[in-house]
């Protein structure tokens, strides 16, 4: 399953209901969310600076992804994004890929 990089932040009324939940209470809450779309959690940290909150997700495909992205930003208590991850492997099949590409001005 693909994996993703989840940096997200919490608005004025998402930080309220980090309060009132806690942390293992909103663990719950993404765990619960991301197995409606077929996903997983693997991990989740908490932090503080520009982001609140670091996760990495298991995901069945992009759209689920997306699914999920969508459903939780359309409440307005988390502003987030998605970083799709790539392991050693992908790497290693991206670097044996042929692409016909020719810089600009060459």
């Amino acid at each position: 399953m693909p994996k993703y990089l989840i940096q997200a932040s919490y608005s004025a009324e998402g930080t309220k209901g980090l309060l009132a939940e806690g942390g293992t209470g909103r663990r719950e809450a993404v765990v619960r969310t991301l197995a409606s779309c077929g996903g997983t959690l693997e991990w989740m940290y908490f932090a503080f600076g520009d982001d609140d909150l670091y996760i990495v997700a298991d995901m069945p495909d992009d759209v689920s992804m997306a699914a999920t992205s969508i459903a939780v930003r359309a409440t307005g208590a988390i502003r987030s994004r998605a970083v799709p991850l790539l392991s050693p492997e992908d790497i290693d099949a991206a670097t044996r890929k042929a692409v016909d590409f020719r810089a600009p001005g060459a």
